[in-house]
């Protein structure tokens, strides 16, 4: 019961540091994606090694082309998440990339051969709703962020079911240093092509901020996954939208239309109904090995 309040309170945690990660990406507004991404990375790669060092695990890595794999994916879906969070509002943007969970289900189904519930589906579909009301479809040009949003779900649904067959080889600590010196290397080619401006001291401030966040929230969320299953806790990411709209009201006077609050009750609904559908799942599984442990004991 400890462990569950820990994990439950460190998930919560990590929602609060990302969405302050996301608010300080809004705040540099027009500063090039390519720089917040760096800094972004920077503090990270120093956490995450800290992190392999103090697990023992390998920094190198034994599933190396999966691993690249899963940071390119990463990388799309974080440049795709910062151009976003500058060019809309950021609680719809945050709605939008929360349908990653949804993504994952789609992708393990179709390539980790997992299958998908009839509660799932209905989850599936409920946050599908949900995002077009965020997105409301027209043929004007405040689409295209909302869409580039939508994007970078999918980059990072696509990321994190790579995650999932990581876990077979390599451990967190590792996919999260891959993943940091990747994306930090990456952008040297476009700072030095354009992609950088000199910050002022403010804007240096919260360059730090922003590795800083970035490094909290990834800190809590391993340390959530250590005292609790991830399909307990994943119910709680979605205080992240809570968070986030809070930050946009107090920080950039935002105020959610009724579409951007239906849509993000409706994610959040589907949210809660594939945590449940998997509560289920693991009931079921736990009862089934339990079936199985007295079926040997009496064969004793």
């Amino acid at each position: 019961m400890e462990n569950r309040k820990k994990g439950i309170t460190y998930i919560l945690l990590s929602s609060l540091f990302f969405a302050l990660m996301a608010a300080t990406v809004k705040f540099l507004g027009d500063m090039p994606t390519a720089e917040k991404i760096f800094f972004r990375n920077l503090v990270g790669i120093f956490v995450a090694f800290t992190l392999v060092k103090k697990s023992g695990s390998s920094l190198i890595g034994k599933n190396k082309k999966l691993l690249i794999l899963r940071s390119i994916f990463g990388l799309l879906g974080i440049a795709a998440y910062f151009y976003a969070l500058a060019n809309m509002k950021l609680s719809d943007a945050v709605i939008l990339n929360k349908m990653s969970p949804f993504f994952v289900m789609v992708f393990a189904a179709l390539f980790l051969k997992e299958n998908i519930t009839k509660k799932q589906m209905i989850a599936l579909l409920t946050a599908a709703l949900g995002a077009i009301l965020v997105i409301r479809p027209g043929f004007d040009s405040n689409i295209i962020p909302s869409l580039i949003a939508l994007m970078s779900s999918i980059f990072a649904g696509v990321a994190y079911t790579i995650v999932r067959q990581l876990r077979k080889t390599d451990s967190a600590a590792t996919v999260v240093f891959y993943f940091s010196l990747f994306s930090t290397l990456a952008m040297i080619p476009f700072m030095i092509s354009g992609s950088f401006v000199i910050p002022t001291a403010v804007q240096a401030l919260a360059l730090l901020a922003l590795g800083l966040f970035a490094a909290a929230a990834q800190l809590f969320m391993t340390n959530a996954y250590r005292h609790a299953e991830a399909g307990e806790l994943s119910i709680y990411t979605y205080a992240n939208i809570v968070f986030s709209s809070i930050f946009g009201l107090l920080f950039f006077q935002e105020i959610p239309d009724l579409f951007s609050v239906l849509g993000a009750v409706l994610i959040i609904t589907a949210g809660y109904l594939n945590y449940r559908a998997k509560e289920k799942e693991h009931a079921e599984k736990a009862a089934e090995l339990k079936l199985e442990k007295e079926k040997n004991k009496s064969v004793v």
